[in-house]
C-alpha cells in the first residue's frame, strides 16, 4: 500500500514540475520526464505496477493518435508534385544510407528500420519557437508527415517481423497491412462524398456550439473503433490510433479548436505518464556499462548525419541553410524510436544494452537539434554584435 501511494505521489510531483524544469533548461518537457523517470525509479519511488503500465501503453497510443492529428489528408493529397517528387526522393536517401551506415558499421538489421524514422510530434514545438513564417518548418512538415505515414506502416511489419520473422506471418502482415489501406483509401473517398452531399452531417456529429463535449466523445469514439479493428486484424495498434488521429483535421475541419481540446488531455495526463513509464524503464546504473554511451552517440551522429546529407534535395528549393534545418528538425523521432525499441526489446530482438542506447540515444538528439537549430538561427555572431554595441 506505502508502495502504490509513493508512485501515485511521485507520479503528480513529476507531471507537475517537469514544465517547469523544461523552461529552466529551455528543452521540450519530454526528455524532462524521462529523466525524472529514471532518476525517481533508481531512488525507488517508481516501481512497477499493472495500472502505472495500462495508463503507460495507453498514454502511448494516445501519443499516436495526436501525432495523426498534424495531417490533413486534403491537403497532403494538395501537395506539389515537385515537392512530393522530393520529398520520396528524400525518404529513400534516408532508408538507402541507413542500409549503408548499417552495413559498414556491422550494425544489426534493426538499425535499417530505425534510423530513417521520422515524427512530427517534436516539430509542433519548433513551431511555437520560430513561428510558421519560415521557408523550412512548413516543409519540415510536409516531408515530415509523408516519413511519418510511412515510419507509423515500417514499425507495423516490424512489429510483426520482430515476433516471427521471415515467415508466413509476416507475408499475411503485409497484405493484410495493404488490403487495410486499400480499403482505408475507400473509406475516405466515400466520406469525402458523403459529406460533399449531405453536409449537414459533419455539424450533426460535431455542432458548433457544444455544451456535451460531444466532439471529445466522436474523437474517442473514432480511436477506440480503428484500435479494436487494429486487434480484429492483428496489426499494430499504435498503426490504428495514428490512422484515426487523421480523421480529425481532415474531415471535421470546422472544429479548429478540437485537435488542441485532445491535446491538451493528452499531454496533460496520458502521455506523461508514457515517457515516466519509459524513463522508470532506463536503469542509470547502465550508464557505467562500457561502450553504452559511444553507442548512444553513434546512433544519434547517423540519425542526424544522413538527415542533414538527405535534406540536400531541397537545396535549390529552399536554401543551403533551410535544407540543414530541415533534416535537423526530422531528427528527433523520440516517440517512434522509443516506440520500436520498446517493441523489439519485448520481443528479444535487441537486447537491453541496444534497448539503453536506443532511449539514451534519443535524449541526445533532442537536446543536440534543439540547441543545433537554435545557434542556426539566432547564430552567435548577432550576439556578439549586441554584446560589442556600444551605451548610448
Amino acid at each position: 500500500m506505502n508502495e502504490n501511494i509513493s508512485l501515485l505521489l511521485t507520479l503528480c510531483a513529476i507531471l507537475t514540475f517537469s514544465p517547469f524544469f523544461a523552461k529552466i533548461f529551455k528543452i521540450p518537457t519530454t526528455p524532462v520526464e524521462i529523466i525524472f523517470g529514471s532518476l525517481f525509479a533508481a531512488a525507488g519511488f517508481l516501481h512497477s505496477h499493472e495500472l502505472f503500465e495500462l495508463v503507460a501503453e495507453f498514454g502511448f497510443l494516445y501519443l499516436m493518435f495526436i501525432a495523426g492529428m498534424e495531417i490533413n489528408i486534403k491537403k497532403i493529397l494538395k501537395i506539389d508534385k515537385s515537392i512530393l517528387n522530393r520529398a520520396l526522393v528524400y525518404l529513400a536517401l534516408l532508408y538507402l544510407l541507413s542500409a549503408i551506415s548499417t552495413l559498414y558499421l556491422n550494425l544489426s538489421n534493426i538499425f535499417i528500420v530505425i534510423l530513417p524514422l521520422i515524427s512530427v510530434g517534436l516539430i509542433a514545438t519548433l513551431k511555437k519557437e520560430y513561428g510558421k513564417n519560415t521557408a523550412w518548418l512548413p516543409l519540415a512538415m510536409v516531408v515530415g508527415s509523408v516519413g511519418e505515414i510511412i515510419s507509423i506502416a515500417v514499425l507495423t511489419v516490424a512489429s510483426e517481423a520482430f515476433i516471427t520473422g521471415i515467415s508466413l506471418g509476416l507475408f499475411k502482415t503485409v497484405s493484410t497491412l495493404v488490403i487495410f489501406i486499400a480499403l482505408f483509401i475507400l473509406l475516405f473517398h466515400a466520406l469525402r462524398v458523403l459529406f460533399w452531399w449531405f453536409p449537414e452531417i459533419v455539424p450533426l456529429l460535431m455542432p458548433h456550439l457544444d455544451n456535451k463535449d460531444q466532439d471529445l466523445r466522436i474523437s474517442l469514439a473514432i480511436l477506440f473503433s480503428f484500435l479494436a479493428l487494429m486487434m480484429y486484424l492483428g496489426l499494430e495498434l499504435a498503426f490504428g490510433a495514428f490512422i484515426a488521429g487523421m480523421f480529425i483535421p481532415t474531415f471535421f475541419e470546422h472544429k479548429y479548436q478540437l485537435p488542441r481540446k485532445l491535446e491538451s488531455f493528452g499531454f496533460g495526463f496520458l502521455v506523461p505518464i508514457f515517457f515516466v513509464h519509459v524513463g522508470s524503464s532506463f536503469k542509470l546504473a547502465a550508464l557505467h556499462v562500457d561502450g553504452l554511451i559511444s553507442m548512444a552517440l553513434l546512433v544519434t551522429a547517423l540519425m542526424i548525419g544522413i538527415r542533414i546529407v538527405s535534406a540536400m534535395v531541397f537545396n535549390r528549393s529552399v536554401s543551403f541553410k533551410n535544407s540543414v534545418l530541415l533534416g535537423l528538425s526530422h531528427s528527433m523521432p523520440l516517440t517512434l524510436l522509443i516506440a520500436i525499441a520498446t517493441l523489439a526489446y519485448n520481443q528479444h530482438s535487441i537486447d537491453k544494452f541496444h534497448y539503453y542506447a536506443f532511449i539514451l540515444a534519443s535524449l541526445f538528439e533532442v537536446i543536440i537539434v534543439m540547441l543545433a537549430i537554435k545557434v542556426i538561427v539566432y547564430p552567435p555572431k548577432g550576439l556578439l554584435r549586441l554584446f560589442q554595441r556600444k551605451p548610448e
